[in-house]
């Protein structure tokens, strides 16, 4: 099959300028087979059964025993048909002949036809889907086998595209990198940290990894791997889609695929509850921009707010904010005649950090940073918590780094706004941190390491960072 006609039909999510790109060659061995796989062949059954359920039609044959079934589908490849067993009357079975011998599989219908995780409108379609299943995995086990022994990922397509915009990003993240470090060189002073402070710290910066977030995915029409450039076989659940960048590849291509989504900003449906990792690349940014929006408005016009964080804005023009962002992006507007109360812009940044569906300080490390907060000695208890921040996913911690930043700077203005770093920790503690668990038990028993470490973080800011 022509690379020109393959790589419309596979319908992938690449696209760039003809001079740069070759599209691949698309493996049509795969598709091909797909074609000589054997049609259905509906058994008819030549009396009425009062018994049969609505939802099949006179493919049933009611409860009729295994070896007739057998008898009744012999010689005809791609026959079946549907029977009540006999040894759990209420219970239905397909029956499938397949080559040589016929495959029993029990059936369910909840609104749609099963027999395992796929659901399909019709006995049709299931069994359309199953013979051509069969056929494949029969016909090219071995193929199967070895399909991403050789994969196109790495050389054409997705990655070779993306190749110079992510140089690009690299780089300028390197540059920004260096005129930060000149000046927290100056600044630190722990012998504790000061070595590991800096350590790392520069590939962390630019090096925001993303794993794809792959979903089931029914296409329309033939579609090809874009990990090893095969057929994707069958009629509904054919492979995975990556719902942040559109990448399509095999269930089993997906779990060979590096870690380097790029979102695509088409794909963002909201900012809120979005993954921050995931925002921040389908931006652009280092940091998500509700957290550098919103900050930069408080800093302008709310450091001397007096329980500047504590207080709460009133929800519904919280709401409003969000609704806003989610809407409008980056050009949602936050200014003061917009909403004169600042605290309605500090209560949505809270909202913001709240509602992640992974936390600033990720499920995973929680338990390491409430461990790190129950170390008695001052020195090893920063030690921990600045290793914790050193493991955190680079968006996460550029994230962390500039809100603790403005935290601190909150705390000079304690005399007017009466926000100390215990306060803002007691505030923040529950909402960058949450247990893995959910559990309301394990969120009141962890409070006291919640509010320690995010004071630690605010008050030791220029060190830890």
């Amino acid at each position: 099959m022509a690379a020109s006609s393959n790589s419309s039909l596979s319908g992938s999510s690449v696209s760039s300028d003809p001079e740069d790109y070759q599209p691949p060659i698309w493996k049509s061995y795969l598709y091909q087979l797909q074609q000589e796989a054997p049609r259905p062949k509906r058994i008819v059954c030549p009396k009425e059964m009062e018994t049969r359920p609505k939802y099949y039609g006179r493919e049933f044959h009611g409860m009729i025993s295994r070896e007739y079934a057998e008898d009744l589908l012999r010689g005809a490849d791609g026959s079946y048909l549907i029977r009540e067993s006999q040894r759990q009357p209420g219970t239905h079975t397909l029956a499938l002949r397949f080559g040589p011998q016929t495959f029993n599989y029990r059936l369910f219908y909840d609104g749609k036809h099963f027999v395992a995780e796929k659901r399909f409108e019709s006995v049709h379609d299931l069994v359309t889907d199953a013979l051509i299943t069969l056929y494949i995995e029969t016909k090219a086990a071995e193929y199967i086998a070895k399909m991403t022994a050789n994969p196109i990922y790495e050389h054409l397509g997705y990655t070779s595209l993306l190749k110079d915009k992510m140089v690009h990003r690299m780089s300028r993240g390197r540059t920004d990198f260096r005129k930060v470090t000149l000046v927290r060189d100056e600044r630190i002073s722990s012998p504790v940290v000061r070595q590991s402070a800096l350590k790392d710290t520069a590939e962390k910066q630019c090096s925001y990894e993303k794993i794809h977030n792959f979903k089931v995915h029914t296409f329309r029409g033939p579609h090809w791997c874009e990990y090893c450039a095969n057929f994707m076989w069958g009629l509904i659940a054919q492979g995975v889609r990556c719902s942040d960048c559109g990448l399509n590849v095999h269930k089993q291509c997906s779990k060979l695929v590096p870690s380097d989504c790029q979102p695509d900003l088409r794909r963002i449906k909201k900012v809120f509850s979005c993954d921050l990792t995931t925002l921040v690349k389908a931006h652009n940014t280092p940091r998500p921009m509700v957290v550098d929006l919103c900050i930069r408005e408080i800093e302008l016009r709310g450091m001397k707010s007096e329980g500047l964080y504590r207080v709460s804005g009133f929800s519904e023009h919280i709401e409003d904010v969000r609704l806003a962002f989610d809407r409008e992006g980056e050009k949602a507007d936050i200014s003061a005649s917009a909403y004169a109360d600042i605290n309605i812009i500090a209560g949505a940044l809270k909202l913001y950090l709240r509602d992640l569906p992974i936390p600033v300080i990720t499920f995973d490390l929680y338990p390491k940073f409430i461990q790190a907060a129950k170390i008695p000695n001052a020195e090893c208890r920063l030690e921990a918590v600045h290793e914790g921040l050193l493991q955190l996913p680079p968006a996460h911690y550029e994230t962390l780094r500039y809100l603790m930043a403005h935290l601190k700077r909150v705390t000079t203005f304690e005399k007017e706004n009466l926000m100390n770093s215990e306060n803002l920790s007691i505030v923040f503690g529950p909402t960058l941190m949450q247990p893995p668990e959910q559990s309301a038990l394990t969120t009141l028993n962890d409070m006291r390491q919640q509010k320690l470490v995010v004071q630690l973080m605010i008050e030791h800011e220029d060190v830890l960072f």
